[in-house]
């Protein structure tokens, strides 16, 4: 009952507020406040995303009895409810299973104190020039009493947390060159050493914030109004506009509608989706009547492995760090490479040896209990997520789409399945989404709204937000994947 009080106080609270301010437009004191020299910040974005009308997202929130109750536990648990919280309402089911993830990693009983785990947040967002997300735990690893020093850069904080720098730097942009000799310096630095306990929550904590950036660009997450970028004192441009649509959220104003292929009409994306809809349904035909061999099967891996190499964006241009951000790593111009780069090989990733069920789950569960169990919840719940539906098709059979992206991922990362065909990839991602995944997972920095756009463009917005769960998941378990073989090698 509680949680619902404090709900309903956080929703009629800015009704409150627009009384005692009022404006012009409904005869309130806006004089007063102007005599008395109060300025009131203005939003600058249209809603939680740059790239999903405002009014979507809203319509969804206001509608679910389900998401009321979720607000209010995220409201109660973190005192505020952040953009990436209101656009993952297009998904209860895993919203429910993610906020209950990140509750615990930063504020349940762990191996780590509070203010490590906000900083090790902002370390791992940092790497992917994530201000929004460093901006957050700035606020929040001061208010749990972290000390303002380390946020001047991370030679200021402590040696333990500065040894972590080079784990952080290789699990984002290239976690298959993890040995068991990175878990062994940070094990074995006398003084500052980690113990297994402590290394395995931090790994979780960086994996899940690497992620977390990946959603943030992929959905095009706006500032919050009290950071930095996401507020102006400027008057708005509207002769209309009122102080009450600041205080009720109304702030957004109408835009022209944005076609993200101009040259491309409503049927071409039409049969975009039926085309695809007949390939889901021929490969489906074929896994009926043959099944190709293991040679073939591990060519196939081969041949799309390197393929993902040569997926680039034309906007595939260097994005400088800003110094409120890049102060928080070392190395900057350590980024992503590709899997094999000029000849140079690395040996594949076979989930048959060592996989997430198997080998990683009990691990982390052993070391930081209940943790393993509410990220393997998190896992299948973004990989058998459907609804059965596909743009405006119902009873639709999505299982072999969401595999074909999740899989996509763990191939553009070396990591292999034997039990599947990877020829199906090439027949089910066309470039432009195969474009849009790479960059998302790999460089999420350099996401652009063109790109959320020109994929699945007969598809609603809460399907490409599924889309970024199923990308963000994957690549978190990934570079579980690698971290934790490494850790287990250590062990053994």
């Amino acid at each position: 009952m509680r949680l619902a009080t404090v709900a309903n106080e956080a929703y009629t609270a800015p009704l409150a507020v627009s009384e005692l301010l009022g404006c012009k437009q409904c005869g309130g004191g806006r004089d007063h406040d102007e005599e008395l020299g109060i300025r009131i910040p203005r939003p600058l974005g249209q809603g939680p995303s740059r790239f999903i009308p405002e009014k979507e997202i809203l319509q969804v929130g206001s509608e679910d009895a389900q998401m009321h109750a979720l607000f209010a536990d995220s409201f109660a648990a973190l005192g505020r409810l952040d953009n990436i919280t209101l656009v993952m309402v297009f998904h209860p089911q895993y919203l429910e299973s993610f906020l209950k993830t990140q509750h615990y990693l930063l504020q349940m009983d762990g191996p780590l104190p509070l203010h490590y785990r906000h900083y090790i947040g902002i370390m791992a967002a940092a790497r992917h020039q994530c201000s929004y997300l460093v901006n957050l735990h700035v606020n929040d690893f001061l208010h749990v009493g972290g000390d303002p020093k380390w946020l001047n850069g991370l030679e200021n904080a402590p040696q333990k947390l500065q040894n972590l720098g080079e784990l952080n730097k290789v699990l984002a942009h290239r976690p298959w060159l993890i040995t068991k000799e990175h878990i062994e310096g940070l094990l074995k630095a006398e003084e500052h050493s980690w113990s297994l306990a402590e290394l395995v929550h931090a790994v979780v904590l960086l994996t899940h914030y690497h992620s977390l950036a990946s959603f943030t660009f992929g959905c095009g997450i706006s500032p919050e109004i009290h950071c930095d970028g996401g507020h102006t004192f400027r008057p708005p441009s509207v002769s209309n506009y009122c102080i009450c649509d600041i205080t009720n959220g109304n702030h957004s104003v109408d835009e022209m509608p944005v076609n993200s292929a101009e040259n491309v009409s409503v049927s071409d994306s039409f049969f975009e989706v039926e085309a695809l809809m007949e390939k889901m349904r021929q490969l489906q035909e074929c896994r009926d009547e043959e099944e190709a061999s293991q040679e073939e099967m591990a060519s196939r891996f081969e041949i799309e492995k390197r393929e993902s190499m040569f997926v680039f964006s034309s906007d595939d241009d260097e994005v400088t760090p800003a110094r409120d951000v890049s102060r928080h790593f070392e190395d900057t111009s350590y980024g992503y490479k590709d899997f094999s780069r000029h000849g140079m090989h690395v040996p594949t990733f076979r989930v048959q040896d060592y996989c997430w069920e198997d080998h990683g789950y009990s691990l982390v569960n052993r070391l930081y209990p209940d943790v393993g169990q509410l990220i393997d919840e998190k896992f299948h719940i973004a990989y058998n997520l459907t609804y059965n539906t596909m743009a405006m098709h119902k009873d639709v059979d999505t299982s072999m789409l969401r595999r074909a992206i999740w899989n996509y991922i763990h191939c553009m990362f070396g990591i292999r399945y034997d039990d599947y065909d990877y020829g199906e990839i090439n027949q089910l991602l066309d470039r432009s989404f195969k474009v849009y995944i790479k960059t998302v997972v790999c460089t999420p920095e350099k996401v652009t709204k063109r790109m959320y756009e020109s994929f699945w463009r007969q598809f609603k917005h809460s399907e490409k937000v599924h889309v970024n769960l199923l990308l963000i998941e994957a690549r978190m378990q990934a570079e579980l994947l690698y971290a934790l073989r490494a850790i287990t090698r250590y062990m053994t």
